[in-house]
């Protein structure tokens, strides 16, 4: 029997499914093709583009991409989908004395609390 170790949420989630705080729905295979469809309709990429960037910038995006552990142009893309999808907020510099700022503590939009 193979083991896993588990994160902090992972664990909460088996215990919730455990104590019965989490009910499997009746329906899962056919919620889960509807959303499958969802979410290809929704990321289908059919477009190419080409841009001209600072070196500078470039290599602070593929810093940044590393640091979330996916590839510089998905990143890149996923910035530019939640601008237009309105979920942008400029926010603080991302150094400070030239380092990030601690992943943890992530900065938040402004005006929001």
């Amino acid at each position: 029997m193979t083991t896993y170790t588990l994160d902090q949420e992972e664990q909460e989630i088996l215990e919730a499914f455990e104590s019965g705080a989490i009910q499997p729905i009746p329906n899962a295979k056919e919620e889960m093709i509807k959303h499958r469809e969802y979410a290809a309709a929704t990321l289908k990429k059919d477009k190419r583009i080409n841009i001209r960037l600072a070196s500078r910038d470039l290599s602070t995006i593929q810093k940044l991409a590393l640091r979330e552990g996916i590839p510089y142009q998905t990143f890149i893309s996923s910035i530019l989908h939640k601008f237009a999808d309105g979920r942008y907020a400029e926010i603080r510099p991302l150094f400070t004395n030239g380092r990030f700022p601690p992943k943890s503590n992530p900065p938040k939009p402004t005006g929001q609390s």
